[in-house]
């Protein structure tokens, strides 16, 4: 069996009455690409958020590398390896797409932003790494053009690149994509399958909540299907396809298999 290289066993979230995420299992494969798909409100933000460390876990535990990280705050667990995206971008509209991906590596330096962003005479040499590290991270996501434009001024497609470029720029060991595809159009979305493949490709496990089931169907080697915050299904994603329990979900009724509007 392939290496796992993050397992969440029996987690849950609630908040007062309302389970969010109910005593959900969940391994990730170390180089796949795993998604979780699920009707609006079935919980797939929230683990995402527990799995990164920006909620605490009411109950279960998160590993990470066969090391326990369910007590790990957010920017630890950063610095070991997972990063993320969100989906409601995040980007410094005024800074520059250079600067905005260039944040996605401040958490690993000595001094951290503030000082590099003062340009002191001892970070000069690290924020020139920083930059062209972050200059490769932008002509990998395809906006190498764009280094100098302010966020704010970028198409919204381009604006997600970015936002996944600030993700990558650190070599994560795992990405967490939350709605990479959302507002994107067809031809967006196809470029986005590709990218991702991309990150898969250079050694980054990637968990991708999405709606867009053609990307989803399309780049994900594993599925997750949660509805009203409990694991409903796992399998290849031509097996969930044809799952009654997802199609029940997703329609209502078992009689047609789910389509990408269905999903959505």
């Amino acid at each position: 069996m392939p290496e796992a290289l993050l397992e969440a066993a029996g987690l849950s979230r609630r908040f007062g009455g309302l389970a969010a995420v109910d005593a959900v299992d969940l391994r990730v494969e170390r180089g796949a690409i795993h998604g979780l798909i699920g009707p609006n409100g079935a919980g797939k933000t929230t683990l995402l958020n527990l799995i990164a460390g920006a909620l605490a876990v009411t109950r279960g535990t998160v590993s990470f590398r066969g090391a326990d990280i369910t007590r790990w705050d957010a920017a630890r667990r950063a610095q070991a390896g997972i990063r993320r995206t969100f989906q409601n971008l995040k980007l410094f509209a005024e800074m520059s797409a250079l600067e905005n991906a260039s944040i996605g590596l401040h958490a690993g330096t000595h001094a951290g932003i503030f000082a590099a962003l003062a340009r002191t005479p001892a970070q000069r040499a690290e924020e020139e790494r920083i930059f062209a590290r972050a200059r490769r991270a932008l002509e990998f996501v395809g906006l190498g053009g764009d280094a100098g434009v302010a966020a704010g001024k970028l198409p919204y497609g381009h604006r997600r690149l970015l936002e996944i470029a600030r993700a990558f720029v650190a070599e994560p060991a795992l990405i967490l994509l939350d709605e990479p595809a959302a507002g994107l159009n067809q031809t967006e979305a196809a470029n986005l399958s590709r990218l991702i493949g991309r990150i898969r490709d250079a050694g980054c496990t990637v968990v991708l909540v999405e709606h867009h089931m053609d990307v989803v169907m399309s780049v994900c080697d594993q599925v997750t299907v949660l509805n009203y915050g409990r694991k409903l299904a796992e399998g290849r994603p031509a097996e969930i396809q044809r799952d009654a329990q997802v199609i029940e979900a997703y329609l209502g009724r078992g009689d047609a298999p789910p389509s990408k509007h269905a999903l959505a």
